[in-house]
């Protein structure tokens, strides 16, 4: 098996500067075709450290991938220092030159001369065609180790590895299939569902097994390795029948279908409409489901009543029951639920009122209290939580929390 070391060279990507989106997309592609990247490691533009970074990846792995540092400046100096590293010289290639001399013409521009030097390229190396940008990618190999030097900017990355790297390393990693494979769960804590699917090591006997949890439910990733494709879609079934017979009633999905699309086929199939009435999310709930292509087939409107005044004059809230519970209570929630799903005419009603935060709270009634309503055919309940502090983040969870009801009375 072929095994993967990504090293990425930029000062910009140590101060923050730029976020490292390359690396996760490689690491992405790179796995559809059976290479599992190892380790990434991110270093600044230096000699000693770039390196550094090639002795330690090729004692270990059997491709190294390299990206950044290969523009037109002083201060890219990656392909300098591969050329020495591999103990080659740089030659000059004049179709190169006259290529990327058309392709400045051909947009308008005057060819700057500083775009020459992309023109000289080591001379053992197999050089990879850049078709959207100016510097060129670079294989090396070393003692049967191998090396890609690409440009960090993300679209020639991305083209070269599409068109060059994948194609290649493929061919020569026939026989091991890397098969990951998600199930999405909504309405259980990662020690729970860890509990529910019992012993870990039946199930990974068939692969490796993960639990990502988020604010908005835990992922159950499963890496399976194998010889054939068939053999990695058998395994993944031994442990989805496993997974779905003992957690079955908290997976809603698979792969990166969200919450709110599940809920959208569930109100399809069973011909449901909804309406929402919020206040502390500003109409987040409603767009999150009205995200989903289609969504005006089943979600027929929603109200933002964020004052007292307006919970009162376009969702009927009695002025009685503010002044006696509150804005922020159980029984403005379901009022506000009710009277949506009247004023609406739809099957369901949800309703969202609470403290968002930062300010606004009190030892009674803390930042981060909210009221979820859900009026259905059957009547109304709503939920109370008690979230956090941080404003998006209570409004993120309040939004969740509401599509998580929905869901629930869907299954």
């Amino acid at each position: 098996m072929i095994r993967c070391e990504i090293i990425s060279i930029g000062d910009e990507l140590l101060i923050g500067q730029t976020v490292n989106t390359n690396a996760s997309w490689m690491g992405s592609k790179l796995s559809e075709i059976g290479i599992p990247v190892k380790r990434v490691t991110t270093i600044s533009d230096e000699r000693e450290a770039i390196i550094r970074a090639l002795d330690k990846a090729l004692a270990e792995f059997e491709l190294v991938l390299v990206t950044g540092g290969l523009g037109p400046t002083h201060d890219d100096i990656t392909k300098a220092v591969v050329t020495d590293y591999f103990g080659t010289e740089l030659v000059y290639h004049e179709t190169i030159y006259e290529n990327l001399k058309k392709r400045f013409e051909a947009r308008g521009y005057k060819f700057p001369e500083s775009n020459a030097g992309q023109a000289w390229l080591p001379k053992d190396a197999e050089i990879l065609s850049n078709m959207v940008g100016s510097a060129q990618g670079m294989l090396f190999e070393k003692k049967g180790r191998y090396c890609v030097v690409m440009p960090g900017v993300p679209a020639e990355m991305r083209y070269l590895m599409e068109n060059s790297v994948l194609p290649i390393f493929a061919a020569r990693n026939i026989g091991n299939v890397i098969m990951h494979h998600t199930w999405r769960t909504t309405g259980i804590p990662e020690s729970l569902l860890f509990e529910l699917l019992g012993d870990i090591s039946e199930i990974e006997q068939y692969g490796k097994l993960a639990f990502l949890p988020k604010f908005s439910g835990v992922d159950i990733r499963l890496s399976v390795y194998a010889e054939t494709v068939a053999n990695a879609r058998k395994n993944v079934q031994s442990v989805e029948r496993m997974i779905l017979n003992r957690a079955g009633e908290y997976v809603f999905s698979t792969g990166d279908t969200p919450l709110e699309k599940a809920i959208a086929d569930k109100l399809l199939d069973k011909k449901r409409t909804v309406a929402v009435a919020e206040s502390c999310t500003g109409g987040l709930l409603g767009k999150k489901l009205t995200d989903i292509a289609g969504s005006s087939s089943w979600f027929l409107g929603g109200v933002i009543a964020y004052s007292n005044e307006q919970k009162m004059k376009i969702l009927g809230v009695p002025p009685e029951l503010l002044e006696k519970y509150g804005a922020v209570s159980s029984e403005v929630a379901e009022i506000m639920a009710q009277n949506i799903k009247k004023i609406c005419a739809t099957d369901f009603g949800i309703s969202i009122t609470g403290i968002a935060g930062p300010s606004g709270g009190s030892d009674e009634k803390p930042v981060g209290l909210v009221y979820i309503g859900f009026a259905s055919p059957e009547g109304v309940v709503v939920k109370k939580h008690i979230f956090g502090r941080e404003r998006e983040l209570n409004r993120e969870r309040s939004a969740h929390a509401a599509c998580q009801l929905l869901y629930e009375a869907l299954a």
